[in-house]
């Protein structure tokens, strides 16, 4: 740490623009836009990921939906990833269901699935697509919990966040009608 000097403890940050709209444009709703702005720009606040069109999320049967928002903010530990990044379907399909096939095996419940953005798809994202289609219409679907996009850090729309359960939905025969109307 030889030669290190500390920061003095003024502002960290120094003052960038400002952005002040002309006299006679000052009405409620541009100051209002404005201090939106501001907050997001000096605070970071105000953006939220799940309000633009590229965000994903989906529950199971019997989740609460406050699970994939839990499940995309972080509070659940990822595991394991795989990368589809850049596959063709047919592959990705395979090296998907290996992957699953590996993750349910081993226990793991947080994992995430690297699938791209699409950006160099001709009109939407194919793989981010096939990935929600397998997690929600595939075999896989009794062992997903919850999904969502993942955050910035973890690849943000191009990779998707998977909480797996320990055991399959199964379906369960309600009380009472086994043996039904015999006597």
């Amino acid at each position: 740490m030889e030669g290190v000097i500390p920061v003095s403890g003024g502002k960290y940050v120094e003052k960038v623009f400002q952005c002040e709209l002309p006299q006679g444009t000052r009405d409620k709703e541009d100051a209002e836009v404005l201090e939106r702005l501001r907050d997001l720009v000096e605070h970071g606040r105000g953006f939220n990921v799940a309000d633009t069109p590229e965000y994903i999320e989906g529950t199971s049967y019997n989740v609460h939906p406050s699970i994939a928002r839990r499940l995309h903010r972080g509070d659940y530990s990822i595991q394991a990833f795989v990368d589809l990044h850049g596959l063709l379907v047919d592959d990705a399909k395979e090296v998907f269901d290996k992957f699953l096939k590996w993750a349910v095996t081993t226990g793991k419940t947080g994992i995430l699935i690297i699938h791209g953005r699409g950006l160099s798809s001709p009109s939407e994202p194919v793989l981010k697509k096939k990935v929600v289609e397998w997690l929600t219409r595939s075999p896989w679907r009794k062992w997903v919990a919850a999904y969502s996009s993942a955050r910035k850090c973890d690849g943000g729309a191009g990779a998707t966040y998977v909480l797996l359960r320990l055991r399959p939905v199964t379906k369960r025969l309600k009380k009472g009608k086994a043996g039904a109307g015999k006597s």
